[in-house]
């Protein structure tokens, strides 16, 4: 594996769980393959689980770790070409991926869609300059249209808490008081097609993900009839995609936050979510504090998602 952007990076799924449970009970068992690397974190973008959890996978790896704070850390980059820069950015990520290649083995990065044009935010001009220019293997943090690391760990933790070979997953839009990404939504729908399970997308009508997301997934608008014999529910809040509305926050109606009467609707469903998450907007307090809440157990597996790409980057070096 070269790179790390989407599902198809990690080849077949049940190989790469699989992988990932033996590396979850033996964690520092391949450190021979990061002994003298170095991984560069780059941040555009503020993180919590994402930077802990992997700078801990590549450490358990044996590897150095260097983090970048662009926007606290060093200079304003320009991601333009042909840009006039007369402003406040004072180096070019053109010259300045190259440079940051030099000093590392593999790089990890983290940028954000802008919400403010969708030709760009689903272009990818981030990330995809780091693997044209940076001439090391790079993987997603989570970028303008995907989060895969997030998108892994969920599967794991699917596969780790399920009760039956095939259970229904749903995917549900809550409200939320800012407009947030569709990266989170649209890597966990491509990650979940790519499963045998019954998938299904609940939103308003308004949130329709990007089409290659939704993919073979059913959509169903009513999320009571959706969340009917679920087995997990995935709460994620997004803004809208369609045109012209890209970007924007459609509705708050809190009729669609996550509580115990809803959750009652399921098979005993485990509750999940990517974190952070805005208590009564998108779950009750209840619900999340429950016993089928498991987004601490999901979160722990941001290390082993992160350990399993990074220990392919490594042995493909």
């Amino acid at each position: 594996m070269r790179n790390f952007t989407n599902v198809t990076d990690i080849g077949p799924l049940d190989i790469a769980v699989k992988e990932a449970l033996e590396v979850k009970n033996n964690r520092f068992g391949y450190t021979h393959l990061g002994k003298n690397k170095t991984l560069l974190m780059i941040f555009f973008n503020s993180s919590l689980r994402t930077r802990l959890s992997t700078q801990k996978a590549a450490m358990n790896l044996g590897m150095n770790v260097m983090v970048l704070d662009v926007n606290q850390g060093a200079w304003k980059l320009e991601t333009e070409r042909g840009v006039v820069m007369d402003g406040d950015k004072a180096e070019h990520l053109l010259e300045a991926i190259p440079v940051m290649g030099s000093y590392c083995d593999i790089i990890g990065v983290r940028s954000f869609a802008g919400l403010k044009d969708k030709a760009e935010d689903y272009e990818e001009r981030v990330i995809n300059q780091f693997i044209k220019y940076s001439g090391r293997p790079v993987f997603s943090m989570e970028a303008a249209t995907r989060h895969p690391l997030q998108s892994f760990a969920d599967l794991i933790t699917i596969e780790e808490f399920k009760t039956k070979e095939r259970p229904k997953v749903v995917m549900t839009w809550a409200p939320h008081p800012k407009a947030l990404p569709q990266a989170v939504p649209n890597s966990f729908a491509e990650w979940m097609n790519a499963t045998d399970y019954d998938f299904v997308i609940t939103h308003p009508e308004g949130y329709e993900l990007a089409p290659e997301f939704v993919g073979k997934a059913r959509v169903e608008y009513d999320q009571r009839k959706a969340l009917e014999g679920a087995d997990f529910v995935y709460a994620k809040n997004w803004s809208a995609f369609a045109d012209p509305n890209y970007g924007k926050v459609l509705n708050t109606d809190r009729a669609w936050t996550v509580d115990t009467e809803k959750m009652a609707l399921t098979d005993n469903a485990f509750f999940m979510h990517c974190l952070p998450v805005r208590r009564n907007m998108i779950v009750t307090d209840d619900v999340i504090e429950s016993d089928r809440s498991i987004v601490i157990p999901e979160a722990a597996n941001r290390e082993i998602s992160a350990q399993v790409v990074i220990k392919r980057l490594l042995e493909s070096l």
